[in-house]
C-alpha cells in the first residue's frame, strides 16, 4: 500500500512539473483536448470498458484507462508491440502461454512483450492503465495458438462464462 501511495505522489510531481514546462499555447491546447469517456470496444468483451487518456491508439502509442467487472476475461490473445499494465484498483490474473499465472493488485506493474500470448481476468472488479508502444491491436488465438476472429474468441468465452455460471448455480443448490 505504501509503495502505491509513493508511486502516486511521484507521478503527481512528475505530471505537475511537466505541466509547468508547457508554454501557454500548449496548456491551452491540452485543456481544450477532450478526454474520451468510458466506452465498449467491439474487439473487447462487453464486460470491459476503456477511456483513452493520451494519444490515439489507432495510430500510435497511447495511454488507456480500462475497467472491467469481476470475472471479466479478455481471452487468449497477443499484440504486435509490448504493452504495460498498471493496476489502479481491484485485482486480476495475467496468464502467459507456457508461463505461471501472475496476480496483479492495486499498484502492480506488468510489462508484457509484443507477440506474447496471454489472457487477463479481473478477479475483483478492476481498473488499470494500459500503455501501448504503438497502435493498439489485438489478435485472439485458440487453444492451439491459431489466430481466430474476434467474434469467435468472444463468443466462445461467453459460452464458457454461461457454462461456469450454470455450474456455480448447481454447486449452490
Amino acid at each position: 500500500m505504501r509503495s502505491a501511495a509513493c508511486w502516486l505522489v511521484i507521478m503527481a510531481v512528475v505530471m505537475a512539473s511537466g505541466i509547468q514546462s508547457l508554454s501557454a499555447e500548449e496548456k491551452k491546447a491540452a485543456a481544450a483536448k477532450p478526454v474520451s469517456e468510458f466506452m465498449n470496444l467491439p474487439s473487447l468483451p462487453a464486460c470491459a470498458k476503456v477511456s483513452v487518456k493520451s494519444g490515439d491508439p489507432s495510430k500510435g502509442g497511447a495511454v488507456i484507462l480500462a475497467k472491467a467487472a469481476t470475472g471479466c476475461t479478455v481471452p487468449w490473445h497477443w499484440h504486435s508491440t509490448g504493452e504495460q499494465l498498471m493496476v489502479v484498483s481491484g485485482s486480476g490474473k495475467v496468464e502467459m502461454k507456457d508461463g505461471s499465472p501472475m496476480m496483479a493488485h492495486s499498484g502492480s506493474y506488468l510489462n508484457l512483450p509484443g507477440h506474447g500470448v496471454h489472457q487477463f481476468t479481473c478477479t475483483m472488479a478492476c481498473t488499470f492503465f494500459i500503455v501501448t508502444e504503438a497502435a493498439f491491436d489485438i489478435h485472439y488465438v485458440d487453444a492451439a495458438g491459431k489466430e481466430i476472429s474476434t467474434e469467435e474468441a468472444l463468443k466462445s468465452k461467453a459460452k464458457g462464462m454461461k457454462h461456469e455460471m450454470k455450474n456455480d448455480m448447481k454447486d449452490m443448490k
